[in-house]
Parts: structure tokens; C-alpha cells; sequence
């Protein structure tokens, strides 16, 4: 199965909160539609069918992935 960049997995998981919290507070069918079509993005970037499945899905490969300021090994610069 292909991986979602984390970087793009952190940002649909941020819109969709977002999007969520903005669709709870005007409930608008615009607001509705943006959030349905995250969802659907989120679901099929990490492989599932229901968002709290594709939100688990999303942390756990984010946990499993080291953090932009913990440096891997290509990233240590070797001086002599």
C-alpha cells in the first residue's frame, strides 16, 4: 500500500479539525461540503472508509514517522 507524505497527512488532519469546528459553528452547506470533501480525502489517503478509522490511521503512521527536529541519519553532518 502506497504511504501518505506525513507532511500531507498533518495538513489534511489540521483542515479537517478546522473545517469541523468552522461546519459546527456556521453549518452552512458550503461548510458542509468542505468538510465532507476532506473527509473523503482523509479516508482514502489513509486507506479506510469512516474518519475516525482514517484519523487513527493518520496518528499512528505520524507517530511512526520521526519529527521534522529529531535529525535522521541523512540529515547529521559528519565533520572531519
Amino acid at each position: 500500500m502506497l504511504m501518505a507524505n506525513p507532511a500531507t497527512l498533518r495538513n489534511l488532519v489540521t483542515r479537517y479539525e478546522t473545517l469541523r469546528s468552522t461546519h459546527a459553528r456556521l453549518g452552512t452547506p458550503e461548510s458542509r461540503r468542505q468538510l465532507e470533501d476532506v473527509s473523503y480525502t482523509l479516508c482514502v489517503t489513509t486507506g479506510t472508509r469512516a474518519v475516525p478509522d482514517a484519523l487513527a490511521a493518520a496518528a499512528a503512521r505520524l507517530h511512526a514517522v520521526p519529527s521534522a527536529a529529531s535529525p535522521g541519519p541523512a540529515d547529521v553532518q559528519l565533520t572531519a
